[in-house]
């Protein structure tokens, strides 16, 4: 132990007391992706006993250009396991679980019981206001970040009493107001600036040294390198609003509409259907394309002057890049009296993701 983490140990403010409360530690990382995986790097390598990992998505080709605990012989595997098996190759001596599923209202609170500090490490808001009130039911601290292009946001919730992240966004946003990181894109190295400094208030909470980001969120430019900080105030009306609906957490469905809607279809339903055409809503630049199908182009910023493009004949599926842009469309279309319109619902996504079933697409 003495060898691993002597660089921790000649630290006065850690020492071997300090590096024995980090092997007793236990952490929730909710999220294997930008974010995640430069948290779990330093977490493992700084030694925390225990370390939990939820992710139920797959590794793909384009998370390679930041998530850099994943390769080429990754792909196609659950985040969740791919980033165990790497993590315990840097680090021998602690337990990592893999939870290679979807975190929901049914398993948070379980889950969070078995912690001491859980980790935000999502993209969407969704996914963080569920991990926000099971921290707040379970009483367990939240360090929180964000990226969005070339900008990040940190910040610990729930923390000595301190303000939680509804303090601070109490409502959700407008469905789909807020691009993720395939719609708009994100700098590669942004996830590791701001992992890192999430791997950073993790220690110091666990070692009981610095100044804890709680009552306040540090936002940081990539360009400018300039940071600056908001106070946020604790509310007790809203968090007391979340600790009442304790009893009927787990059968609480999601704050985001998630239900199909006669706009909304998943690439499952469209397989074997017949006269159709799909239309592709990105920019012509945007990747991956689909080849070999039958796909016309018709950018959402062009929609209304390209309308022509759109058979009436035949039912028209539009997607995106994760069904964002798709879904504003089809809404343009409908308030156009076009109404044989639908969008993928998690867009090329979700398409590549039931890439075995292409084939039946161009027989269509």
């Amino acid at each position: 132990m003495n060898n691993r983490y002597s660089r921790h140990i000649i630290l006065s403010e850690i020492g071997e007391a300090g590096q024995k409360k980090l092997a007793q530690a236990k952490v929730l990382v909710i999220g294997a992706g930008g974010l995640g995986c430069p948290i779990l790097q330093y977490l493992v390598g700084a030694g925390i006993g225990t370390i939990g990992i939820v992710d139920f998505d797959l590794v793909e080709l384009s998370n390679l250009q930041r998530q850099v605990l994943f390769g080429r012989s990754t792909l196609g595997i659950n985040k969740a396991i791919a980033a165990k098996q790497r993590l315990e190759d840097l680090n021998d001596s602690i337990i990592i679980n893999a939870y290679p599923e979807k975190l929901t209202h049914k398993n948070a609170l379980e889950l969070f019981k078995n912690y001491d500090i859980i980790i935000d490490g999502t993209d969407n808001f969704e996914t963080r206001y569920l991990v926000n009130d099971a921290c707040l039911i379970t009483n367990k601290p939240l360090v929180f970040g964000a990226i969005y292009k070339f900008e990040g946001q940190v910040s610990v919730f729930n923390y000595q009493n301190g303000p939680s992240y509804r303090c601070l966004f109490p409502n959700f946003p407008e469905e789909n107001s807020v691009p993720n990181c395939s719609e708009i894109g994100v700098l590669g190295v942004l996830p590791g600036i701001i992992g890192s400094m999430q791997a950073n208030e993790v220690l110091k909470i666990i070692l009981g040294i610095g100044e804890v980001l709680s009552g306040k969120i540090l936002f940081y430019n990539a360009l400018t390198l300039q940071n600056s900080t908001l106070k946020i105030n604790r509310n007790d009306a809203i968090i007391q609003s979340v600790l009442n609906e304790k009893e009927n957490f787990q059968s609480k469905k999601s704050d985001f509409n998630c239900e199909m809607t006669n706009e909304t279809v998943s690439i499952k339903l469209i397989l074997k259907k017949k006269n159709i055409q799909l239309i592709d809503v990105r920019e012509p630049h945007e990747t991956p394309k689909l080849e070999g199908f039958n796909v016309i182009n018709i950018p959402l910023s062009l929609l209304e002057l390209q309308i022509n493009k759109i058979d009436s004949n035949k039912t028209n599926y539009l997607f995106c890049q994760s069904g964002m842009r798709s879904k504003k469309a089809v809404s343009i279309l409908k308030k156009l009296n076009i109404t044989n319109c639908f969008s993928i619902k998690e867009g090329i996504l979700d398409i590549h993701k039931l890439s075995k079933d292409l084939t039946s697409l161009s027989k269509i």
